[in-house]
């Protein structure tokens, strides 16, 4: 478990680093996003009796409230984006206990 935490922990880590990479490219790209692991955060929040709500474990991940994040990095998305992440909503992943 230890190890797992670290690696969760070193994902974020980047990604709060990586202001750049859009969560649109990564679930065009991988089938996550930011928004994904927050979620999957909750799940494991609610599997272990811990009170959080979305909200909490978004700026866990995005380390600033969501709002912030989206005021200061992201850009609108493109209608290609779009299309793409349509096209392949089929591979978006699927994150039981988060909603």
């Amino acid at each position: 478990m230890e190890l797992e935490a670290a690696a969760f922990r070193g994902l974020v880590g980047h990604l709060q680093n990586r202001k750049d990479v859009q969560n649109i490219d990564l679930m065009n790209l991988a089938g996550f996003c930011r928004n994904c692991l927050a979620k999957w955060y909750l799940a494991a929040a609610r599997d272990h009796n811990v009170t959080m709500d979305y909200d909490q474990a978004r700026e866990v991940v995005y380390g600033m409230t969501y709002d912030a994040w989206k005021d200061n990095h992201q850009a609108p998305a493109s209608d290609e984006q779009k299309r793409i992440f349509k096209e392949n909503s089929h591979l978006h992943a699927d994150i039981p206990g988060a909603k």
